[in-house]
């Protein structure tokens, strides 16, 4: 399939550079696969869109302050955006600066109150800019005195405030990124679904920044999609499997939810080992119960021809053009009607990207 089905051109002003305030103060489209129809609401009326005995499933993790500054001895400046925690002192990666081969120490910038000179060594290099670092001592109790939060490459203006780039039910810390189709729900709403009847659950996917990174081969079954730590506990698995035993539908938050529930169905039906082809596995396939518990590195990866056979309803914002993200959306509700959806978006002047408005997939 040509990666250029899911290019698209955008207006530059359409990038969302602030969050609305309130949160649930957004716009939000839905789109019916059924029908075809779309329409147009504010987020805050999600509440009537969903109904009671419906579960909605959102993704818990937390953006750690991964962005560092340092330097080498030689002077030369280094950026550090740390992606995955290998163990106590051992990340996975990305690096900006000249030079940063194996055995490059690199000593961390830190502010006065910070405590003694932190630095690392790059020990392996894994290809392009990512690097395996290795810090001198255990980093997690500090990032938050001597990281940054790591916005995405087209947000521009500083944000006021860090936690509106983190969810309201943010707790496990370990993304590079925030799950952005959750940075819509206030505390209000959640209320408010919970008192119509809507069941509320999480799972916990840890993002890394290749959700940002357009897909480069020219064909989507070429590209290399990265592995990502998902978690489906198995109390959260019987509350889904509950819920949509008694007819309710699965309502995932975002497409972090998405593969972290795929991933959950896949299991359940028995598929064990890689999950990278699994848009080729057999339509047919139908567990007895809609999702096992999992805790792994997941590289599902869905695109056009993917079988869902847990989600029902997604939310999800407006994707980069030839994005990952994109091509999982356009799974769900099929690329002609995202092909159109978008369209309407961009002449009706949604606001695009993490800081953007909603989509509601029913």
């Amino acid at each position: 399939m040509d990666v250029s089905l899911f290019d698209y051109e955008l207006p530059a002003e359409l990038i969302a550079q602030t969050p609305v305030e309130p949160r649930h103060a957004s716009r939000l489209m839905l789109v019916n696969r059924q029908s075809g129809e779309i329409s147009h609401h504010t987020f805050a009326g999600i509440v009537d869109l969903l109904h009671p005995g419906d579960i909605l499933v959102a993704n818990d993790t937390r953006v750690i302050p991964a962005r560092l500054y340092g330097q080498k001895s030689t002077g030369g400046k280094v950026e550090i955006l740390l992606l995955k925690r290998l163990d106590e002192r051992r990340w996975e990666a990305l690096v900006g600066g000249k030079r940063l081969k194996p055995g490059v120490v690199v000593t961390i910038t830190t502010g006065p109150d910070s405590p003694a000179p932190l630095t690392l060594t790059i020990r392996e290099d894994l290809g392009e800019a990512r690097r395996l670092v290795e810090f001198d001592r255990p980093v997690n109790g500090l990032l938050e005195q001597v990281g940054q939060t790591p916005l995405p490459p087209y947000i521009h203006t500083p944000l006021a405030d860090g936690e509106r780039y983190q969810t309201v039910f943010s707790r496990i810390d370990g993304s590079a990124a925030a799950p952005t189709a959750g940075l819509h729900f206030s505390p209000e709403i959640l209320l408010a679904l919970r008192e119509k009847g809507v069941l509320l659950d999480y799972v916990t996917l840890h993002i890394g920044l290749d959700t940002f990174k357009p897909v480069t081969a020219a064909e989507v079954e070429q590209h290399a999609i990265h592995r990502e730590y998902a978690r489906l506990t198995a109390d959260t698995a019987r509350r889904i499997n509950q819920a949509k035993l008694s007819g309710g539908r699965l309502v995932a938050v975002g497409t972090t939810a998405v593969r972290t529930l795929e991933t959950a169905a896949l299991r359940s039906a028995g598929v064990r080992g890689s999950l990278r082809e699994a848009s080729r596995l057999d339509p047919n396939l139908c567990p007895w119960k809609p999702v096992a518990a999992i805790e792994e590195e997941t590289d599902l990866y869905i695109y056009p021809g993917y079988t869902f056979r847990a989600v029902d309803v997604m939310l999800t914002n407006f994707h980069l053009p030839r994005s990952t993200l994109l091509m999982l959306v356009s799974a769900f509700a099929g690329l002609e009607l995202i092909r159109r959806a978008y369209q309407i978006a961009i002449q009706e002047r949604y606001r695009f990207y993490s800081f953007g408005d909603a989509m509601l997939i029913v």
